[in-house]
Formats: structure tokens, C-alpha cells, sequence
């Protein structure tokens, strides 16, 4: 497994974002029972090879794939799920995930959509991290993220 990297950075005040390698996902196994399976598909050659997408895995997870330009920080969709952590990872480019918890961000007035298990927000994310190739980051109900801000392609 590579270890060549921090698995977790430090945001603010001891809260933590989870960015690691894709070799070290079983060190975050225990955190839900079905992240085995959604980095499983990840590691497959399955999942470098599909076009734009959803794609269901299972009952309880599917795989949204984006591949064209990354939006840059001012066009990026900040955002959070309720029912769903998501598991951001990088195939192509670098990518740039924007992240504040959820506590503290404004709603951009609609609400939350249920169909789509999305709220999205009008502020910005305090934090911004690269996520090369390889590598992913994981947001649970409580952080808000603003993904595919890299300003490369991204895959």
C-alpha cells in the first residue's frame, strides 16, 4: 500500500477530511459496510473505462461519472447529501474539492431536494484540497462539498 501521502488533513478547530490513495482504502473499511464494495467497483477496470453516467453497483450504491473540464472554484456546486456519504475519486486531472460543515453553511434558499438527496448552498467552502489521480476524499452528511472545481479535464 502507498503511504506516501497524509491520509487525513486537518481542516480546522480538530475537524478532519478524509484524502488518501485508493492502495489505502481499507483503512477506512470499518467507517461503513458498504464502502468495501463502493471501492471495490473503484478499483476495478470496469470503472476507468465507462463514459459519463449513473451506474448502479448495488441496492445501496451507484457511481455518478463525470469526465470533461473541471468548473474552477467560482462555478463549482457547493453542496451535501443526507441519505448518501459520497466518495469523491479522481480517475483523470486534478481535481479541486472545496469543504466547510454543513452547520455552518446558508442554504441558497430552495431547500433540500429529496429525489436527488441534495441541498445546495450559497456561501463558499472554507477549504480547498487537490485531488490528483488516484486519490479520493470522502464527505459524510455533515460536510459540504463543492466538487469538480479543478479547472483541467477531469475524469
Amino acid at each position: 500500500m502507498k503511504n506516501d501521502c497524509e491520509t487525513h488533513t486537518t481542516i480546522k478547530e480538530g475537524r478532519k477530511l478524509i484524502l488518501d490513495h485508493l492502495d489505502n482504502w481499507k483503512r477506512y473499511a470499518a467507517l461503513n459496510p458498504a464502502f468495501a464494495e463502493a471501492f471495490a467497483f473503484l478499483e476495478s477496470p470496469k470503472a476507468t473505462s465507462l463514459p459519463a453516467g449513473r451506474y448502479s453497483v448495488s441496492d445501496d450504491i451507484y457511481v455518478n461519472v463525470v469526465r470533461g473540464p473541471g468548473s474552477g472554484r467560482e462555478k463549482g456546486k457547493f453542496e451535501a447529501h443526507r441519505q448518501y456519504i459520497d466518495i469523491q475519486y479522481t480517475f483523470e486531472g486534478t481535481d479541486e474539492l472545496g469543504w466547510k460543515p454543513t452547520a455552518q453553511c446558508t442554504t441558497d434558499g430552495k431547500g433540500y431536494d429529496d429525489e436527488n438527496d441534495a441541498e445546495l448552498f450559497s456561501d463558499t467552502p472554507e477549504t480547498w484540497v487537490l485531488t490528483p489521480p488516484g486519490f479520493f476524499a470522502i464527505f459524510f452528511p455533515e460536510d459540504g462539498h463543492a466538487p469538480l472545481c479543478g479547472t483541467g479535464q477531469l475524469g
